[in-house]
């Protein structure tokens, strides 16, 4: 007989706390699978966009994930229009998919200037670019790297759902819902 090493796919409690010790972990561990989790939004002709981001807070008692962003960016637009998201990390060495899907709040100058005051300069790069994120340029290399506090944005993503596919021995998928303190359902995976 053979056990399941992943003992905690096979509880619902477990499970959920695994998924967000995953997404701690991603905050601080740069090869974790969970630091790169793919943002999909949509666009105002309804078309899907989904991208890599980087995981950079994540609190299980609020049921929050942070990222970063510069405040001109496509995701931003997006975002305003339709606030809800999607996010999808595959964890490839435990075999889990995690489904997030969350209600995003935009936040910037004054409610983010002390997170900004801690990005590092070389990350800093990353927000105020000229041109803005998305606009066409005429060789690869045609802008400039500008760091602009004014163009740093923080996407607060409030987890609505949690939909955890364990690809283990035993397939399990779960569902967790902010709605119901979650407390998780089995689903058919």
């Amino acid at each position: 007989m053979t056990t399941d090493p992943q003992q905690w796919a096979a509880d619902l409690s477990l499970l959920h706390a695994q998924v967000w010790a995953r997404l701690i972990r991603g905050v601080n561990d740069r090869h974790a699978p969970a630091r790169h989790p793919t943002l999909a939004t949509v666009t105002a002709d309804g078309a899907p966009q989904a991208r890599t981001v980087v995981l950079r807070a994540a609190d299980a008692a609020a049921g929050t994930l942070d990222l970063h962003t510069d405040l001109r960016s496509a995701k931003v637009t997006e975002l305003m229009r339709q606030p809800l998201a999607a996010l999808h990390i595959w964890d490839s060495g435990a075999h889990l998919q995690t489904r997030i899907t969350a209600r995003v709040d935009i936040l910037s100058g004054p409610a983010v200037a002390d997170l900004w005051s801690r990005v590092p300069d070389a990350s800093r790069q990353s927000y105020g670019t000229q041109p803005a994120p998305g606009q066409p340029i005429s060789a690869a290399l045609d802008y400039e790297k500008r760091p602009d506090a004014n163009s740093f944005a923080v996407l607060r993503c409030h987890v609505q759902a949690l939909d955890v596919l364990h690809l283990g021995p035993s397939h399990r998928r779960a569902r967790f819902d902010r709605a119901d303190g979650w407390s998780g359902i089995w689903l058919a995976p």
